[in-house]
């Protein structure tokens, strides 16, 4: 029983030393640094994005200039060479008319072709652009084109310009062309007014440019007669006794309507109605009737006609149109009638 009991200690007593061995055995030592354990992954490399809002670095090339196109230069246009005279005349394609003469200046109306215009006198551009025309024709202001003024120089009761001349303007500001000028007492219709500008009609006195070649005359009202042409009555009613003198007058030329006057037209003073002078002209191209009620300066030589001594006749040169619509009503009453 004793050799039992000694057989089962010694047993227990093995037992407990393996088990006290294999506790105390020594772990394996970690791997050196930056070397993974033989057991482990290896992990992907993690992805760094680029950083874009950095400048590029030293060694990074410029980069190129972009190259821009070069504007090729106007090409110049073939402009013909344009002899305008006062009076009526009509647009030959769709043109455009604007507030001075040259492409500098602003749109203010357009036109089409075959439009009526009222020719005031041609300007011919001592410098322009390349691919601009040379020649302008100073035209009467088409009629449904609006002009602006400073509303500040109106009359907010009488609507009528409180000033002694008020410029008209393209458009709402003093950086707008000059359309013309209205003077104190005018009256104005208003259309509609922004800030310190009001829109108005235009007079008829006002104007604008277009470019001459585009203009067309088709009874060309040539109102000039060479100098040294000898005063040879074209019209048998006519027999004139020069004078030995170059005059100009200003008035308004209105119709006769006496078949024993000396000529068909003639110059009268708006004021009085008295008549100025007869005009005549040798020019089988000036038709006197597109000027009636325009007021004019006429210039040539004055003489008079042997059957009315007392009527002076006066033979066209030159005329220059002042204002294209002078009088706003007709009276073809006589002076003894009208008083």
């Amino acid at each position: 029983m004793k050799t039992n009991g000694w057989l089962i200690f010694g047993i227990m007593l093995a037992t407990s030393a393996v088990a006290q061995n294999n506790v105390n055995a020594p772990t394996a030592p970690p791997p050196p640094p930056g070397v993974a354990p033989a057991t482990s992954v290896q992990a992907a490399p993690a992805t760094i994005a680029p950083q874009t809002d950095l400048a590029p670095s030293q060694n990074t090339p410029p980069a190129k200039p972009k190259k821009h196109k070069a504007v090729p230069p106007a090409k110049p246009i073939v402009e013909p060479t344009v002899t305008l005279v006062p009076g009526p005349a009509e647009a030959a394609v769709s043109i455009n008319a604007r507030g001075q003469a040259g492409l500098k200046g602003e749109v203010v109306a357009h036109l089409k072709k075959g439009d009526a215009v009222t020719i005031l006198s041609q300007i011919n551009l001592d410098k322009h652009k390349a691919g601009e025309p040379a020649q302008w024709a100073k035209i009467a202001l088409p009629s449904s084109t609006h002009a602006w003024v400073n509303s500040k120089f109106v009359d907010a009761t009488s609507k009528t310009v409180s000033v002694k001349k008020l410029n008209l303007r393209a458009g709402p500001g003093e950086n707008y062309s000059v359309l013309g000028v209205i003077e104190s007492g005018t009256p104005v219709k208003e259309i509609q007014v922004k800030g310190d500008w009001m829109e108005i009609e235009a007079p008829a006195d006002a104007y604008a440019f277009v470019a001459a070649m585009y203009l067309t005359q088709t009874a060309t009202a040539s109102a000039r007669v060479p100098e040294q042409q000898p005063m040879v009555a074209t019209q048998p009613a006519v027999e004139l006794t020069p004078v030995d003198r170059i005059v100009s007058h200003e008035g308004v030329v209105g119709p006769v309507g006496s078949i024993v006057a000396p000529t068909a037209y003639k110059l009268y003073d708006p004021d009085n109605y008295q008549t100025i002078d007869y005009l005549y002209t040798t020019s089988p191209n000036l038709d006197l009737s597109r000027y009636v009620n325009m007021r004019i300066i006429v210039t040539g030589v004055e003489g008079l006609d042997e059957r009315w001594k007392n009527s002076p006749v006066i033979a066209i040169q030159s005329i220059q149109v002042v204002s294209v619509n002078a009088v706003k009503h007709i009276d073809n009453r006589s002076p003894r009638q009208r008083s």
